[in-house]
């Protein structure tokens, strides 16, 4: 028996789109809480649902560790997290009511049950664990399983339904942590390494995992959810986070990492002291993350790149100005090429996040996006539609279009949730032909093909993307929207 089971409700092969890269990493937010549990003296287990199925392999964990405790503690470091698909969902109710069939307190944390507290008390969870939840599920548990010292009214930062009334409870927030050093290294060893491994290996040739070195996002974009951090900024010391790295590399044979922060590199010196501190080390591993056009100076390209950077992207999301405006995002469109080409110094990949849809996009600020990807030549882009996420800005201008379906079923989905320009027909068919253009801009792989053979493939590349083109003009005359949500900025 133990303690606590902890698992989390997103499932690789539940989502095709992440099927087809297979790039897994295991749940870093839930192995944060698992490690401070284990130092507050608990008994802990993990299912990992990334690659484990749940639907046979989580009855079968709860009957193997028989927990007093089991908590649904999403990887709030991971997008797809954020994203709140309603196939986690579904996972996460399935889980649920076996563990409560298997008599254990059921708790869950993360962006969707935090956006819906009422929905998932009546669904049968004893207790939503709200915010940055590490030290909260700590108290939570030492009430539930060490008596009634602490009881859970007075632990900041949980929902739970009135005993009698059945209301909803709000216990006082909890502040967030501002010295992440104190935390422990995630519990790593709880996780299933050669599943990993293999799975990248197969499939890539070399095995990474992740890491990050802070939490939360300073700027405010309107349509960027924030539901765990806020506004809020605090970052490891690059000390720590060094050491990290070493240990990655050294203990657990980790060749590439990825920095799953929501937004890496905001402060210049911070990144050179990460250099320094990796070098003295020799902790380098190639190693990608996410940042914004703005912070990708010269100078912190190249300690970037001395840190074992080799791959930044960044939030470009339109090619027009007023787009950007109209989104808050704080950039503008002359910093993309110059990040571009500061980092193309270096030699690490500049890949761009896009973003189409957004209320009062028309085709001319489609065309400046098409037009500035050509311009710069990313070494790759991620193509999306604008999806409505609650607690935004951007959700509460479009929350009344919002129908049954209010959630993508997985990464893949690309459904326009409010009336865009467009119909998600038209939005499909510009994410494949941008994506194929960029595509053919890359050298084929290895020793594969050569001489004429390349040039043959280059001639059905080339080919492919014209008739994709051909296609985004046709549907761009026959799917546009007629009454389209307008921008509350004048574009």
């Amino acid at each position: 028996m133990v303690d606590v089971l902890l698992t989390h409700s997103y499932h690789l092969y539940y989502d095709r789109k992440q099927v087809r890269k297979m790039q897994p990493y295991p749940p870093l937010g839930t192995l944060y809480a698992a490690a401070l549990l284990r130092q507050q003296g608990f008994s802990v287990a993990l299912f990992d649902t990334m690659l484990e199925d749940p639907e046979s392999g989580f009855p079968a964990a709860l009957a193997r560790h028989r927990p007093r405790v089991v908590a649904i503690y999403e990887d709030n470091f991971n997008f797809l997290a954020k994203m709140c698909l309603s196939r986690m969902r579904q996972v996460a109710y399935g889980m649920l009511d076996a563990a409560r069939a298997a008599g254990a307190t059921v708790v869950v944390n993360g962006p969707d049950p935090s956006d819906h507290v009422e929905e998932y008390l009546r669904r049968g969870f004893d207790f939503v664990l709200l915010g940055e939840a590490e030290w909260t599920i700590a108290e939570l548990v030492e009430s539930l399983l060490r008596g009634p010292a602490r009881d859970p009214v007075n632990v900041a930062g949980l929902a739970f339904l009135r005993r009698g009334s059945g209301e909803v409870f709000r216990t006082p927030s909890r502040p967030l942590l501002r010295d992440l050093d104190a935390l422990p290294f995630p519990a790593r060893d709880l996780m299933d390494y050669r599943a990993y491994r293999d799975a990248w290996k197969s499939r890539h040739g070399f095995f990474s995992l992740n890491i990050v070195a802070s939490r939360g996002c300073p700027y405010r974009c309107n349509w960027c959810a924030r539901p765990i951090y806020g506004d809020s900024f605090h970052i490891r010391s690059a000390e720590s986070v060094a050491e990290e790295m070493r240990e990655l590399k050294d203990i657990f044979s980790a060749e590439h990492l990825w920095f799953a922060d929501d937004l890496f590199g905001i402060k210049p010196r911070w990144v050179l002291e990460l250099a320094d501190a990796v070098e003295r080390r020799a902790a380098a591993l190639p190693f990608k993350m996410q940042s914004r056009v703005n912070l990708m100076s010269e100078e912190t390209a190249g300690a970037l790149k001395r840190a074992g950077c080799t791959e930044v992207w960044m939030g470009v999301e339109s090619g027009s100005q007023k787009i950007l405006d109209a989104m808050d995002k704080g950039t503008r469109v002359e910093q993309v090429p110059m990040a571009r080409e500061n980092l193309r110094r270096q030699g690490v990949r500049a890949c761009f996040f896009l973003q189409f849809g957004f209320p009062g996009e028309t085709w001319e600020h489609i065309q400046k996006t098409i037009q500035l990807v050509r311009q710069t030549r990313p070494d790759d882009i991620g193509v999306s539609v604008s999806y409505p996420l609650p607690g935004t800005k951007f959700y509460e201008r479009v929350r009344e279009e919002l129908g049954a379906k209010t959630q993508w079923v997985d990464s893949d989905d690309l459904s326009m949730m409010f009336r865009g320009a467009y119909t998600d027909q038209f939005y499909r068919a510009l994410h494949d032909a941008l994506h194929a253009e960029v595509e053919t801009w890359s050298p084929p792989s290895g020793d594969r093909l050569r001489g004429p053979d390349i040039a043959v493939e280059k001639s059905a590349s080339a080919t492919r993307v014209r008739d994709l083109w051909a296609r985004v003009s046709r549907l761009e005359k026959t799917c546009r929207n007629p009454e389209p949500t307008l921008s509350s900025a004048a574009v």
